[in-house]
């Protein structure tokens, strides 16, 4: 049963799911979806092999094999967050001739468990970067920590504008 302090689900229409029917603790699925990361003229990314984490409440994160991220656009950065259920995150700017995003993409180097297969891939926010999901334009989750990827076949409310924090 849903605490009274969550709001209402979104109407979910066709070709879409809810995020209120993602579980807590959040799932880990393989995806093929057309996944291109872009920087202004520099693709970052371009991968089918995607995988994706699916947590109540939350946009999609996707996380992309380092095989197809470019990854001498990225430079370590300072810092590091934890997550309760993935574990220890580094961060990393990205670089470019023309563009320098700070902390702008993180991975998991040690993930728990259930997370293992995040092991090297990376994930961006995409508020940072043009994201693209099978050509649909991503739009960023709220409130600048989290890195869900907002796309027409999720319904929300998603967690992360103001009044979201107790979700």
């Amino acid at each position: 049963m849903r605490q009274p302090h969550h709001p209402e689900p979104d109407p979910v229409g066709p070709g879409q799911e809810s995020v209120w029917d993602y579980p807590r603790p959040p799932a880990l699925v393989a995806s093929d979806e057309h996944v291109v990361v872009k920087l202004g003229d520099v693709v970052v990314a371009d991968t089918r092999r995607s995988q994706k984490v699916l947590e109540t409440s939350h946009p999609p994160t996707y996380y992309l094999p380092p095989e197809d991220v470019d990854l001498d656009l990225l430079r370590p950065a300072a810092g590091s967050t934890f997550c309760e259920w993935k574990g220890s995150a580094r961060y990393y700017d990205v670089v470019t001739p023309q563009i320098t995003l700070e902390r702008a993409v993180w991975d998991y180097p040690t993930p728990s468990r259930s997370f293992a297969a995040l092991k090297d891939h990376v994930s961006m926010y995409p508020a940072d970067f043009e994201c693209t999901v099978d050509g649909e334009r991503v739009q960023p989750q709220e409130g600048g920590f989290y890195g869900g990827w907002i796309t027409s076949k999720v319904a929300g409310p998603f967690k992360g504008g103001p009044g979201s924090r107790f979700w």
